[in-house]
Formats: structure tokens, C-alpha cells, sequence
């Protein structure tokens, strides 16, 4: 049997992959053909971000070459993949590595305009950019210098929108965006009710930060203050379970918004030497600082499911040795990229935030003939989770011991005791596209369904042209050709939307 580690580097790539590669992340020459293959591209990122060596191991002279063929052998065997502006960008004009960024927004038409201005830059490049909007004086409200009223956080969240929609994200993908409102904003309700059309804000996920004291309110259905953030007074008093009722049927309708536990999150925040955090990247699995930026890379879990005999185990072993190569890639991400604001590169140097997630859950259980849904399934993302967190911590002490602690170090809550590379370390993205790469599932998301067709705006020369993509689940194929009934016409009705447990041809047990 063919092992993970001893599988060819060129022979994991799916026709998938090779398409969403093709149309989005190859170097291209200026008639838009490809100048580089799939496995090209994987050796450019190597080589790009195994540079950092030389950087941080300067009487190391083997320390680039070394380090850039482990990198390869990460990627190019699909074990771990970095977000998706590192595999762009590395080695090339850009150069800008990070998915995520915080941007401030500040409660002046100058602030939130440079906020704007700074955002088209950073969607040019290939990121993705959060903001709280919690500063923002509400509608109506007096503007002493005009003698006007303001307009709002929700119209300016408009105008945010409207120039993320003329700007496609470093010309492969379109812009994304996280607006965040604190639920005590007195336009709070405005805010909620903002996507209910399901045509307002189509380049945003917005999400209402809530406190403690908020949901203690709606425990007891008490009313609390909505506060002026201009003059911190209050303006008005409301329900917090009409508010909290008025969250919960939007987002059933439209998905939108989320709610942000924002005195959770400051609680563990690294660094409140540093401030206090207010926004999330657009997907929300990555609290930031303003200005901060993180970039992140996800493990591929099927990747680490052996056999031993013709039963099959999880590889702890491997996942050890593999994580701190992974931290180390994303720590020399750090100093390989080229930030597309000066004030971004002093803050995310100064916590030195990296993201090492997963992708490939639900692989991994089918793999190991796990129910997704099982108890046993919940105490094996327990031990993983544990166990990614355990060694990513270790790796992130070892760089720290031999590059030294993040700069911020002095004064966070790691101060004295874990002398840390990295305020952060581990995060769990939704791995959409990466995912497509790997062949495998999305984060810790269950398969959507054993076969079925996507559409994704894929095409670099026309943002809004879509591509249909056949996906079928390639350990369900694996299963079904190895117990002998695989068919095509039985891959047709899945992928139409039938259920195994409708045919008599496919066997109990894979029902």
C-alpha cells in the first residue's frame, strides 16, 4: 500500500484542482496562459518563503535549501496547503501572503474614507478585511463642524460595499468583507435587518458583537441601554429579547448576521497590552487588533489516517512531525511578506500571528468508518484539536527559542512563563477553495454530498462568469469500487439528490 509519505509529489492533484489552479492561481503572461504548472507552483512557494531562512539563520547557508524542500514536500503532497494569498502571490510581483486583516474605522468622514482607501488596497492584494463600525456615531446624530447629521454606520457600510464591488481581490477573486456593530450601537436594529432583502451587502458577513451583560438581559428579559458612542449617553432602552429574537430570525432566513461573543474573545486576546479587539476577518475565525494581519494554513486530516494490516488508524506520529514544519512555514510567511500598509506591517510584526487549522474532518472519520455525528467522532476532534493546539504551542517555543519571542511579548498574558514566536497559533478556517485543492473536505465541515455539482467564479478574465464543478467524495468512490457497486448511474442519482438507502445495489453497512 502506497503511504502519504512515501506517495509521488505530482501524483495527488485532482482534474478539479488542476482547473481551480489553472483559473485562479497560476502565473499568467500578459495573453492570460499559464507560465508555471500545479506542481511549479507549489515549488515557487517553497522556494519564495523558504527565503525567510536566510533571515532568520544567517550562518545557516543550508538552512533555505533544506527548509524549501520540506516545504515542498508539505504541499505538493497535499498535507498542508497555506491561504490562498500565499499560493498566489509567493514569488511573485505581489508578494502580500495574509487572508486576514483588521482595519480600524474611526469616527471622522477622514477616518473612514483612509479606512476605505486602505481596504481597496488590501482587496487588490488578496486579502480579506474586518471592521468594527461600533465607532460610528448613529444616524442623525449631530455633526458639530457641518452643523449636519451623520448618515450612520449602516450607510457607510454601503459605501464600503460599493467600492469592495469595483475591486476584485488581486484580480482572481472577489473582495470579502466583515462589518461588525456592538449591540448596545442605537442602530443596532437597522444593522440587523440590513441583508434581510438578500441583495444589500452581497461582499459582506456582518455580525453583532454582544456582551455578557447583554445575555444576561436576554436570560432574565430585561431591557438594556443603547449607547451614543460619540458621547457615551444613553439614547434609548430596548428588549434584549426582541433583539436577541430579531438576530436569531435573520440569520435563519439569510444567514446573516452572526453574533461575535466579544467579551469571550477579549478574554483570551494575547496582547491587551496592545488594545482591545473589536473585529474579526471576514469569516470570523480570526480575532484581530486594528491593523493587525494573520495569515493561516490548514492541515489536510485525511492525509493522516494510515492502515495498518486492512485497519485503519489514526497517525499521531506523523501529525507531530509534520506540525512544527507547518509553524515554521507560517512564521517565515511573516517576514516574506510585502504588507500593503506600513501601519499593518508594525502590528502584525509585533504579535507575529499565525493560524495552523484543519481541513479534511469528515475525510478523516469516513476513513476510520466513523458516523460524523457520533459521540465517538466528538472525542476524536477533542484529542486532535488538543493534540494540533499541544504541538503547535511546542513548535511556536521552539521558534521563540531559537528567533525569539513576538516582539509584544513583554506585558501579554503569556509574560513570563510561555516566551511564545507567536501570539496566536492555531485557527479553524472554512478552507473553501484550499480545500477544492486538497481534494478534500472543507474544515471541519461535513461533506455537503457524496456527489454533486458547484458553481465558483473562477474565471480571472470574467469576475462574474461561473464554472460548474462534478465533485464526488473519492473515499465513497474508493468504498464503492472496492465492495463492488459503483456505478455510474448509481453516481448520477446521488448526485441528483437520491439517498443511498433508496437502492437495493448498494449494501447495508455503506447506507
Amino acid at each position: 500500500m502506497t503511504t502519504p509519505e512515501s506517495a509521488p509529489l505530482t501524483s495527488q492533484i485532482s482534474d478539479n484542482a488542476r482547473l481551480v489552479l489553472e483559473r485562479r492561481y497560476l502565473a499568467r503572461d500578459d495573453s492570460g496562459r499559464p507560465l508555471e504548472t500545479p506542481e511549479q507552483l507549489f515549488a515557487r512557494v517553497a522556494h519564495n518563503i523558504a527565503q525567510a531562512e536566510r533571515i532568520s539563520s544567517p550562518n545557516d547557508t543550508d538552512a533555505a535549501s533544506r527548509w524549501e524542500t520540506r516545504f515542498l514536500e508539505l504541499m505538493a503532497r497535499l498535507d498542508f496547503l497555506p491561504n490562498s494569498p500565499t499560493l498566489m502571490n509567493a514569488g511573485r510581483e505581489l508578494q502580500q501572503l495574509s487572508a486576514c486583516f483588521v482595519l480600524p474605522v474611526e469616527d471622522s468622514i477622514e477616518g473612514i474614507f483612509q479606512a476605505i482607501k486602505d481596504t481597496a488596497r488590501i482587496h487588490q492584494s488578496g486579502g480579506g478585511t474586518g471592521f468594527s463600525f461600533s465607532r460610528l456615531r448613529p444616524a442623525g446624530d449631530r455633526v458639530r463642524s457641518t452643523m449636519g447629521v451623520a448618515s450612520g454606520p449602516v450607510s457607510f457600510l454601503k459605501v464600503f460595499d460599493a467600492a469592495t464591488e469595483a475591486i476584485k481581490q488581486g484580480g482572481t477573486r472577489r473582495g470579502a468583507n466583515m462589518g461588525i456593530l456592538a449591540v448596545d450601537h442605537p442602530d443596532i436594529e437597522q444593522f440587523i435587518t440590513l441583508k434581510s432583502d438578500m441583495r444589500t451587502l452581497v461582499n459582506f458577513n456582518i455580525s453583532v458583537a454582544v456582551t455578557e451583560k447583554f445575555m444576561r438581559a436576554v436570560e432574565s428579559d430585561e431591557e438594556y441601554d443603547l449607547v451614543n458612542p460619540r458621547s457615551g449617553e444613553a439614547t434609548g432602552r430596548r428588549r434584549a429579547r426582541h433583539i436577541f429574537d430579531l438576530i436569531v430570525a435573520n440569520a435563519w432566513r439569510n444567514g446573516d448576521p452572526g453574533i461575535v461573543f466579544i467579551d469571550r474573545i477579549n478574554r483570551s486576546n494575547p496582547t491587551p497590552n496592545l488594545g482591545q479587539i473589536e473585529a474579526t476577518n471576514p469569516c470570523g475565525e480570526q480575532p484581530l487588533l486594528p491593523c493587525e494581519s494573520c495569515n493561516l494554513g490548514s492541515l489536510n486530516l485525511g492525509r493522516f489516517v494510515t492502515a495498518e494490516g486492512n485497519k485503519p488508524r489514526f497517525d499521531w506520529e506523523r501529525l507531530a512531525r509534520v506540525i512544527p514544519d507547518c509553524a515554521r512555514f507560517l512564521d517565515d510567511v511573516i517576514d516574506m511578506n510585502r504588507y500593503p500598509i506600513e501601519e499593518i506591517d508594525h502590528a502584525t510584526k509585533l504579535t507575529r500571528k499565525i493560524g495552523l487549522g484543519v481541513m479534511g474532518w469528515h475525510d478523516a472519520l469516513m476513513h476510520l468508518a466513523i458516523p460524523y455525528d457520533s459521540e465517538e467522532a466528538l472525542a476524536l476532534a477533542e484529542e486532535i484539536a488538543r493534540f494540533i493546539q499541544e504541538k503547535a504551542n511546542e513548535a511556536s517555543l521552539e521558534l521563540a527559542r531559537e528567533r525569539g519571542a513576538f516582539p509584544a511579548f513583554k506585558g501579554s498574558r503569556y509574560d513570563p512563563d510561555s516566551p511564545y514566536r507567536n501570539a496566536t497559533r492555531t485557527t479553524v478556517a472554512p478552507t473553501g477553495t484550499i480545500s477544492i485543492i486538497a481534494d478534500c473536505s472543507s474544515g471541519i465541515e461535513p461533506v455537503f454530498a457524496l456527489a454533486y455539482t458547484r458553481q465558483h467564479y473562477l474565471d480571472a478574465d470574467d469576475a462574474s462568469k461561473l464554472t460548474t464543478l462534478r465533485e464526488a467524495n473519492r473515499y465513497f468512490l474508493q468504498a464503492a469500487n472496492d465492495a463492488g457497486f459503483y456505478s455510474e448511474e448509481l453516481m448520477d442519482h446521488v448526485a441528483a439528490g437520491g439517498a443511498l438507502a433508496e437502492r437495493d445495489d448498494v449494501p447495508d453497512w455503506a447506507k
